[in-house]
């Protein structure tokens, strides 16, 4: 008879439970994404960016410029990250690495909508008339914007 709690049925159960868990958690996060302050923005950006966990000093010497902080005051920001469920902090080391929880993308595409949403009832259409209207956007932007869809169809239709 076949014993089904053998070691390597137990560590595979174990394993697709843990991506069960872990999918449920993203797909709950992505519901319950909170928004972010200007200055909790920029600290994400600049993880984005490093694409790798970096240090607290990493983050200081990248703010040089935009932001004049003591690194008390970027500690508490971080933290804040942190508790919002954008930044992971691993402790493991005697120096703290922070990485992104929140993919830069997924970060985008909610805020992009919430705000398309919020500002022009869903329209692209409104938002770009109003970019146009206010000279945010030049002709050329709207034809590069116009090659854009078009180069879309094409790949859609090649699908």
């Amino acid at each position: 008879m076949y014993n089904i709690l053998n070691k390597n049925n137990i560590v595979y159960a174990i394993l697709i439970f843990s991506l069960t868990l872990y999918t449920k958690n993203i797909e709950g996060i992505n519901k319950k994404m909170k928004n972010l302050g200007d200055a909790e923005l920029e600290i994400m950006l600049i993880l984005w960016d490093a694409a790798k966990p970096v240090t607290s000093s990493y983050v200081l010497e990248h703010l040089k410029g935009k932001r004049n902080w003591a690194l008390s005051t970027l500690m508490t920001i971080l933290a804040r990250l942190a508790d919002k469920g954008f930044v992971y902090c691993d402790r493991s080391t005697r120096t703290n690495y922070y990485s992104a929880l929140i993919a830069e993308k997924d970060y985008k595409a909610k805020e992009g909508s919430s705000f398309l949403k919020r500002l022009y009832n869903n329209s692209v259409q409104n938002f770009v008339t109003s970019l146009y209207d206010s000279n945010t956007i030049s002709d050329d932007d709207l034809f590069s914007l116009r090659d854009m869809i078009d180069e879309l169809e094409r790949g859609h239709r090649d699908d």
